[in-house]
């Protein structure tokens, strides 16, 4: 495992958090039906608290690029621009973009229902590869969002490849069904998932250049 510099250790990172439902006897612990696909043990990462009027879903992208290449793009809290399409720029005002707590405020490119965004650092694990963030206010449609994002390796016919694993819950915005607002989220999510997987395809595939040079 690489060292990143600024990087602090914190504490192995609980469960995040767990579907919750009212009964006539407490509250139940219930699976969320759009994380079944997830391996067993990714999935210790990705269960999520769902208040009245939440939703929640969770997206698996594999790609052709090692594990370390693709983690070194998605722990950038403080540059999640250089793999997210629809960010224009990123400033860091509490922290230094690297520990909890660190406080980000974002600007979104024009054309979307959205104009900026100030979000928070929850969860940056190196050894386990896990990155969280929720978004504390803004002007955009994904109130009280909360993100997971785990990069693993998984072995493809192909040979090993990065399985990246991000879940999400948010609030259903008044006018709006779950599904609707499922729909708008997964697909930015699949849209920067689509640019990581060329961002880190091109990284490994420059590194190996400069590796071949050197040799040589």
């Amino acid at each position: 495992m690489p060292s990143y510099p600024g990087t602090r250790r914190t504490p192995p990172p609980q469960q995040h958090s767990r579907v919750v439902t009212a009964n006539g006897n407490g509250r139940a612990v219930l699976p969320c039906a759009g994380h079944a696909e997830v391996p067993a043990e990714v999935a210790q990462h990705h269960v999520h608290t769902l208040a009245a009027g939440q939703c929640c879903s969770v997206l698996v992208k594999t790609i052709a690029a090692p594990v370390d290449v693709v983690w070194s793009l998605v722990r950038r809290f403080d540059h999640p621009q250089g793999y997210k399409a629809f960010i224009r720029t990123c400033r860091i005002v509490d922290g230094d973009g690297s520990t909890v707590g660190s406080v980000r405020e974002l600007e979104v490119v024009s054309g979307l229902p959205a104009q900026n965004s100030r979000e928070r650092l929850e969860i940056l694990d190196d050894e386990r590869r896990v990155i969280s963030f929720r978004i504390l206010s803004g002007e955009h449609r994904l109130a009280n969002y909360r993100s997971v994002t785990t990069v693993h390796e998984t072995a493809t016919q192909d040979g090993p490849r990065a399985m990246v694993v991000e879940s999400y819950v948010v609030d259903v915005p008044p006018g709006n069904t779950a599904e609707d607002t499922c729909i708008f989220a997964n697909a930015i999510v699949g849209i920067n998932h689509r640019t990581l997987a060329s961002r880190a395809r091109w990284n490994a595939g420059n590194a190996t250049e400069e590796s071949e040079l050197d040799y040589n």
